[in-house]
């Protein structure tokens, strides 16, 4: 089926499907290592490129292929490569953009791996990095040096929900010759399209939204340019951070209903900031459909919703945070997000850990920071979670008083 004409959500079914020769309503898991060739001369021809096929499926397979296909039409990208994890999406695309001597901007508010990968192993490799408050276009301009080439975005920002102005940070970018990746896995591509305000790659962790079923991992590329595309596919190629094709499988199928666990889970999302920023313990809530959220008619403008994502302050501190993580029954206390059930996490201790507490506070991951991914629960039931645990988060702070 032609989907480039459809809408969304159809998109989301119908999108790269590859249908096999007893007509499978879904592309099959096509599980083999390796694809026998017609002739020796079939085979010369597959490595040469001048005939479409499969050879090995870290090369390529069929039901990689039709993820890939639907990630890029969802994106409006040119082409797709699905990998192993999420962060193999973001080495790839560092590994594929950047070499010696290179320097990236990055947000500074951005996941925290993406960051101290950066600033551990590809800084022995000689590539170098700044992370700034890239909500502030002024902060990119100052930042840029002759050798910048990279300008890498998460907007939302994890764990902050800062947003970057993506349509004025790309515009600088492309006056000074530097690629754009935009990290879109706290909206997916639902909720924000990078590529469509000037971004040249858009990078997802397919293990939260786009899978949302927190039953496997995974990472995608998708790129706005065919050359580009070329770039990222070969690094993936020759490094072996494909997907499998069990993955591919997984992800093809929980994307199908992403639509529609986000608009639940959002609906929800929103009641809840409200609810927060009205309770006693809590001292702030950061939440882009809040009317005192900051930047909320950037997230107008350039989001199609303000997401399931927040974070919020509890008053007390580390410890009452603590507190509160320890009495909830309904939130999972882990980390990861998007998934269809909800769970509660403190960034400064777990997610964000291997940054340093200098980085966090100016990124602005403070201690008292509880990050909030709100599921598909009834919200009646999240709500009265979060109030039970807030009350021994009041009698924790009492007795501190005392």
């Amino acid at each position: 089926m032609n989907t480039k004409d459809k809408g969304f959500a159809t998109k989301l079914v119908h999108a790269g499907d590859q249908p096999d020769a007893f007509g499978s309503a879904v592309t099959p898991i096509y599980q083999t290592s390796t694809f026998s060739f017609k002739s020796a001369a079939h085979g010369a021809d597959l490595f040469a490129g001048k005939a479409a096929g499969y050879i090995y499926t870290r090369v390529a397979n069929p039901t990689l292929k039709a993820l890939e296909d639907k990630l890029a039409e969802l994106e409006n990208g040119f082409g797709a490569v699905v990998l192993a994890s999420g962060m193999a999406a973001v080495t790839t695309a560092y590994i594929a953009l950047l070499k010696q001597g290179d320097h990236m901007i990055s947000s500074s508010a951005v996941y925290g791996p993406s960051r101290a990968v950066m600033e551990s192993i590809f800084a022995d490799f000689g590539v170098e990095s700044t992370f700034v408050d890239t909500s502030r276009i002024e902060n990119i301009v100052e930042a840029i040096q002759p050798q910048t080439k990279m300008l890498y975005l998460e907007t939302p920002a994890n764990p902050t929900m800062e947003l970057t102005d993506l349509a004025a940070a790309c515009q600088v970018a492309k006056a000074n010759n530097i690629i754009t990746v935009v990290d879109n896995t706290f909206s997916s591509p639902y909720l924000q399209k990078p590529l469509d305000l000037g971004a040249d790659v858009v990078l997802h962790s397919l293990t939260k939204f786009i899978n949302g079923h927190a039953d496997v991992v995974g990472g995608a590329l998708v790129a706005k340019e065919e050359e580009l595309y070329k770039r990222l596919h070969k690094t993936m190629v020759l490094m072996g951070g494909n997907m499998d094709p069990h993955q591919a499988y997984m992800v093809s199928r929980g994307v199908k209903t992403l639509s529609l666990r986000v608009d639940k889970a959002q609906e929800s999302a929103g009641k809840i900031a409200l609810w927060l920023e009205k309770h006693p313990q809590i001292s702030w809530v950061n939440y882009p459909g809040l009317a005192s959220f900051p930047q909320r008619e950037l997230a107008l403008r350039q989001m199609r919703g303000f997401g399931t994502m927040m974070s919020f302050g509890v008053k007390g501190g580390l410890e009452a945070g603590i507190t509160l993580m320890n009495n909830v029954t309904l939130a999972l206390l882990a980390v990861s997000l998007g998934g269809v059930e909800t769970l509660i996490q403190h960034p400064a201790s777990m997610t964000h850990a291997g940054i340093s507490p200098a980085a966090r506070q100016e990124a602005g991951i403070t201690d008292d920071m509880v990050r909030f991914s709100v599921g598909i629960e009834d919200v009646d039931d999240i709500i009265a979670d979060l109030d039970q645990a807030l009350a021994k988060v009041a009698e924790f702070n009492k007795l501190a008083v005392n």
